[in-house]
């Protein structure tokens, strides 16, 4: 009970309360709200609530004012303001300040804090022999430490949290509830006496006591329990533990990530921009893709990142990390743990199971992972960050909308790179990275996510969006919800989403040009549709324009084995001479291959008709001999990007012909771009220059295709979308041609060009069509 004091605190007394919106739990708001009431000598309360934080100041109504200009202009590290109301209070005449204990709403518009790296404060103690936090992995304050991955419900108070069963200990305890203490009220606050513990384990699951930076100089592959979830690690510079770990992890060829020790050792191995730094070091610390240095390349082993020219790099973010390294290891591979495909691993029990034969040892801890996390990874593109996936660091952070009000709702995301949103008001709230949902278990876990966010959020959908692909899990779980639930499902063409999620972000609401390239998504006319120039708003689009169509031959089987692709684009594009052309370059597909592609082009069986861009570069890379056989997603286009890095910028470019159809649209024409192609590859032209001029001959089509929309319409504003656009080269070569044109482009930089962006799309644009037109987009 808060005490009262009888009559008013001097003669101009008054009473106001200030609801605030936004970041405000579990960053150290309350605290800050104290120490400011006690710098303008006013009297009251602030309290934790399901919506966010209220206070109630008493004083002078001049000093009130001064506290509130002050709480707004100048927060807490972690704290963010989105919103605030101030409106006059009984004046009750309380005695001091006090922290009230959180009261619980049905109304929740609290914002969840994502996870945030350790703070300079808490690494200090860390590395303090007299702190009684001295290595402790759990250290943590209210401006730093686990977040999003530790909450079950809102507020955010330790009950509420994973943290639930460790009572802190009285030194904890004094800290937790002392207001000038940077640990005042956070959650997860713990030292060796009363927190969180690490166990080691060896293969065998027996408990030994090993340092951990003595498995990595004995070469050993680790299994590490992280934030949101499990990674596997070793010495990157090892190149027997590199090699061991691709092999028992039955990875191939897709390059893996890093974690450096400081940013002495990514300077040493990369070229990292002011920009990249700034990202590299931001609170969120994503992996960011840089650049590899030449003159350190041969210092790791080649297994890192097979055939390219960038690698994937992070600092360390918790505690833990920051106890693996030592002066002779600087830099490990800390890759997701989860087999290719799956899940992220998140308990104990799990990882000893899933991961025996792979990993030597096991970094076990024993709190709990509420919400599975991946890490977030993105690169810098012409000075801006560019998302490629939106997870910890960033989730569960909402994107905020210019001048749009969204009916509750839930968009389903697609089936690939998945996330979903739930939007309402001016938010629109993206889930973490959950995978392939062709993958029962990653279905599961996007189903139970769901559940989680709309609890956690308070959102309580009243409409359902989803792609137009029937056979789409998101599609069909979409329109199950909308029987169970008993409301209106709406289908959005997938480009459209791609479309309107890179205009929302940039707060276009008028009507633009887009360029969306991508691997594969569901036409309005039953084909796949993949390399695609839209006019159109929210609400609506036109096909301006796409690549001419080839057969999907084998359908997936295509996009796993290039050269089929490659054999496709040949005879569809150049007929009898495409035919004799891939009899001699195309020498990887056996007869028996042949035969059964020459089947299903004449008779269209297992065939489907596609314009996606990401076959076409599929089938060039295949056809350079650059990635005959794919290991892993984007493998071709990825290769052939690093080789055209290193060709100068005078190497020409390949031919794509603009062509009009008659009923108004144009199509790209790729033929003489074979011919060209096939041309340099009798006369012996190396790699590294066929690599580029395919970049730049796409990048020109793109722009001829911009200017041709824009002379039809006089608009001068593309968003660029789509997979596609991973594609650091090519973004930069579409940017400066357009620039050159006076057309403003517009790209990501809140949520991934892939599929992982396209629910932020779905949410405003299945909204608008609620809203303005009867039916579907498509």
């Amino acid at each position: 009970m808060v005490p009262v004091a009888k009559g008013r605190v001097g003669k101009e007394a008054t009473a106001k309360e200030i609801k605030v919106y936004g970041i405000v739990q579990g960053v150290g708001f309350r605290p800050y709200v104290y120490n400011l009431s006690q710098k303008y000598q006013l009297k009251g309360w602030v309290l934790n609530n399901s919506q966010g934080v209220t206070i109630h100041w008493e004083g002078q109504e001049e000093k009130i004012s001064q506290a509130l200009m002050e709480l707004l202009s100048s927060l807490p590290p972690l704290a963010k303001i989105t919103g605030y109301d101030s409106s006059p209070a009984a004046f009750q005449g309380y005695s001091g300040f006090f922290i009230q204990k959180s009261c619980i709403q049905d109304d929740k518009r609290v914002l969840i804090s994502p996870d945030v790296g350790i703070c300079s404060d808490c690494l200090a103690e860390l590395q303090e022999p007299s702190d009684r936090r001295f290595s402790y992995p759990f250290i943590n304050c209210t401006n730093c430490g686990p977040r999003f991955t530790i909450i079950r419900d809102i507020p955010y108070d330790r009950h509420l949290t994973t943290m639930k069963g460790f009572t802190m200990c009285p030194q904890c305890r004094q800290e937790y509830d002392d207001p000038s203490n940077r640990r005042f009220h956070a959650q997860p606050n713990a030292c060796p006496a009363c927190g969180p513990k690490i166990e080691v384990r060896d293969s065998r699951g027996k408990s030994c006591n090993k340092d951990f930076r003595e498995l990595f100089k004995e070469g050993a592959i680790v299994a590490i329990k992280g934030l949101g979830g499990f990674h596997l690690a070793c010495n990157a510079l090892d190149g027997n533990a590199v090699s061991q770990l691709r092999k028992r992890k039955f990875r191939d060829a897709k390059p893996f990530a890093l974690m450096a020790y400081n940013l002495e050792t990514v300077r040493k191995y990369c070229h990292l921009s002011a920009e990249e730094e700034e990202c590299l070091v931001s609170l969120a610390r994503p992996i960011i893709i840089l650049k590899q240095r030449e003159e350190t390349k041969g210092e790791l082993p080649p297994e890192i990142n097979p055939h390219l020219d960038t690698l994937g790099v992070m600092l360390p973010y918790t505690p833990l990390h920051w106890l693996l390294f030592s002066p002779e290891i600087p830099l490990l591979v800390m890759t997701s743990a989860n087999l290719s495909g799956d899940p992220l691993i998140t308990k104990n029990e799990e990882a000893a199971e899933k991961l025996k034969g792979i990993a030597d040892y096991f970094i076990f801890h024993n709190r709990e992972i509420e919400n599975p996390c991946d890490d977030s990874v993105g690169m810098v593109v012409r000075n801006t960050w560019q998302p490629v996936r939106r997870a910890r660091g960033y989730v569960p952070l909402p994107v905020q909308l210019q001048r749009r009000e969204l009916t509750p709702l839930l968009a389903c995301g697609g089936n690939l790179k998945n996330t979903f949103a739930l939007a309402k008001g001016d938010r629109v709230f993206l889930s973490q990275h959950l995978g392939d949902l062709d993958n029962y278990l990653n279905f599961d876990i996007y189903k139970k996510t769901i559940s989680k966010m709309i609890s956690l959020l308070g959102i309580k959908p009243e409409l359902l969006v989803h792609d137009l692909h029937p056979d789409y899990q998101t599609t069909r779980y979409a329109r199950e919800l909308a029987s169970q639930w008993g409301l209106p499902a709406i289908g959005v063409q997938h480009h459209h989403s791609h479309m309107v999620s890179c205009m929302a972000e940039n707060g276009l609401a008028e009507k633009v040009m887009a360029v969306v390239c991508d691997g594969t998504g569901y036409g309005t006319d039953g084909t796949i549709w993949g390399f695609e120039f839209l006019c159109g708003d929210y609400s609506s689009f036109k096909r301006m324009g796409h690549l001419a169509k080839v057969p999907l031959l084998g359908g997936e089987a295509s996009i796993k084995r290039p050269l089929r692709m490659a054999y496709s684009f040949l005879l569809s594009t150049l007929g009898e001479t495409g035919r004799v052309y891939a009899s001699k370059w195309l020498s990887g597909l056996s007869l028996c291959e042949v035969e059964v592609l020459e089947v299903q082009l004449k008779k269209g069986i297992n065939s489907v008709a596609t314009s996606s861009c990401g076959r076409l570069f599929d089938a060039a890379a295949a056809l350079m001999g650059i990635c005959r056989e794919a290991k892993y997603e984007g493998q071709g286009p990825m290769v052939m990007e690093a080789r055209a890095r290193m060709a100068g910028h005078e190497e020409g470019f390949y031919t794509i012909l603009l062509k009009d159809n008659e009923d108004l649209t144009f199509e790209l024409d790729t033929a003489p771009l074979w011919e060209e192609l096939i041309s340099d590859l009798s006369s012996g032209l190396d790699t590294v220059r066929m690599a580029y001029k395919f970049h730049m001959g796409v990048a020109r089509a793109i722009r001829d295709g911009v200017l041709h929309m824009s002379r039809s319409t006089a608009l001068n504003k593309v968003v660029i979308s789509g997979g596609v656009f991973q594609n650091r080269l090519l973004t930069e070569l579409i940017m400066e041609l357009l620039a050159e044109e006076g057309i403003a482009v517009y790209r990501h930089k809140e949520v991934p060009p892939n599929d992982g962006g396209i629910s932020l799309g779905q949410a405003v644009a299945g909204n608008e069509v609620t809203k303005n037109v009867p039916g579907s987009t498509a």
